[in-house]
């Protein structure tokens, strides 16, 4: 694999699975994740809510963490402060070509430990 995001990382094909398996699941290492599907089911009882927040920031990496903490902190916070009890988190990247593979990583294993700390 490339040691760069390439827009080819984003057709959908060969690179795009290895990305995936390789930069996401890996180090996620979450059952529905790995199942590679294009949505998750699951079974709740009651009442759930739900939300989905995007994050901007440059540089990604600053002083007390990176853009990964941050989305994973933003949108629990988003959930607590409607009174719902963070379970489950959707996530999304959207990669500019050049960032480094190990940057990547870096975010990624970042959301890893900061959704583990939410318990999501």
């Amino acid at each position: 694999m490339e040691d760069k995001i390439l827009l080819a990382h984003g057709s959908g094909g060969r690179l795009a699975h290895d990305l995936v398996e390789k930069s996401f699941v890996k180090t996620l290492a979450n059952p529905l994740l790995a199942r590679l599907d294009d949505s998750a089911v699951f079974e709740v009882s009651g009442r759930l809510a739900f939300t989905t927040d995007s994050y901007v920031v440059s540089p990604i990496f600053f002083p007390g963490g990176d853009i990964g903490k941050l989305a994973v902190c933003g949108t629990v916070n988003d959930l607590a402060m409607s009174g719902a009890k963070p379970l489950y988190l959707s996530l999304a990247f959207i990669i500019e070509e050049g960032l480094s593979l190990a940057e990547l990583e870096q975010v990624v294993n970042s959301v890893r430990l900061a959704a583990g700390e939410a318990g999501v």
